[in-house]
């Protein structure tokens, strides 16, 4: 089968649908290039019981914070002539106009691969990183512009476990967030706000599992989010990362992490990764590497990295395993 180039992204305007079920303000979004809602927003799941966020196939359930209140938003696949791409948004709640004005950006709207699918660029690409690109034209990389709810469970991850991180998140948020208002699934939560987090008792920092050095972390973000999430609007590059850095506990796999949610970062690598660079090193040479090793194998495509690093993990490789796991840490009674 042939390779086919995504269409390069044509801004399209978000349009307006009459009110939904349940008074549902609605909207669509259009693409001329493919689209997959399961394939793009995962990187936004902390889980499968990931109190924010649903998703199946053809249809995502999103809950969060916006300046004007708490939103619930449904987005839905809709069929339509390949190789275009249209996805219903509904939306309830007092942040509801503002949840569908986002919806652009986090479908990857502005996420433009022509130069990746360039054919000069694409012949220097690894055999596993073409064919991976081949099967997933439909993928597009999310801008949330939250940047605390980004923040927030990239420090939880800070040192531990994934299963760890993924269990404090659930724990906190399912106990101090907000209700997601209108037909949400059951359970649904709107992360905390950042004056709840800094309410939170110490004791259930600690029966969610977190240590002091990622609840101080956590605590020091929430006392500076309004500049913090100031930072949505700040373009990628070394001065964000640098503003993100600045907060004591941020460094630059945090930072890494945060904007490739916040801002579909390219480029951004997750330097310092336990896993990742033997991960790559691995995939790309067949033998383990460190960040040093993983940067020089990943400099040829620089401007594009995390666009091979996504493709690496979706070709489905596994590394080889090779003594035992990182075993979980018990703060509980620390």
């Amino acid at each position: 089968m042939s390779f086919t180039a995504a269409v390069p992204v044509v801004p399209a305007a978000l349009r307006p649908l009459p009110s939904g079920p349940s008074g549902a303000a609605a909207a669509y979004w259009e693409s001329p290039a493919p689209y997959c809602l399961q394939t793009s927003l995962r990187i936004l799941v902390r889980g499968t019981q990931d109190p924010t966020i649903r998703l199946g196939d053809g249809v995502a359930w999103l809950a969060f914070l916006t300046p004007e209140g708490p939103a619930t938003l449904n987005l839905r696949e809709e069929p339509v002539p390949a190789p275009g791409a249209r996805i219903q948004a509904r939306a309830w709640g007092p942040g509801a106009r503002c949840a569908l004005a986002s919806v652009p950006d986090l479908l990857g709207e502005k996420d433009d691969w022509s130069g990746f699918d360039d054919e000069d660029f694409r012949a220097g690409l690894p055999r596993m990183v073409r064919e991976t690109r081949r099967r997933n034209l439909s993928l597009r990389l999310p801008s949330t512009g939250r940047i605390m709810d980004s923040l927030i469970p990239v420090v939880l991850e800070q040192k531990v476990t994934v299963l760890e991180a993924y269990y404090a998140w659930r724990y906190l948020v399912t106990r101090y967030g907000t209700d997601a208002p209108g037909p949400a699934p059951a359970g649904m939560k709107a992360a905390p706000a950042p004056q709840t987090w800094r309410r939170i008792p110490s004791w259930d920092w600690h029966k969610a599992r977190v240590d002091h050095s990622r609840s101080t972390t956590i605590l020091r973000a929430c006392s500076l989010a309004s500049g913090l999430e100031r930072l949505a609007g700040v373009p990628l590059g070394e001065n964000l990362t640098s503003k993100l850095c600045s907060v004591p506990g941020i460094g630059a796999w945090s930072a890494a992490e945060i904007t490739q949610r916040t801002h579909g970062a390219p480029d951004s690598v997750s330097v310092g990764d336990y896993h990742l660079a033997a991960y790559v090193g691995a995939a790309l040479t067949g033998r383990r590497t460190d960040d040093a090793g993983m940067l020089k194998l990943l400099e040829p495509w620089r401007g594009h990295r995390q666009r091979v690093v996504r493709m690496i993990m979706l070709s489905g490789y596994r590394k080889p395993v090779y003594g035992p796991k990182l075993a979980p840490m018990d703060h509980r009674r620390r």
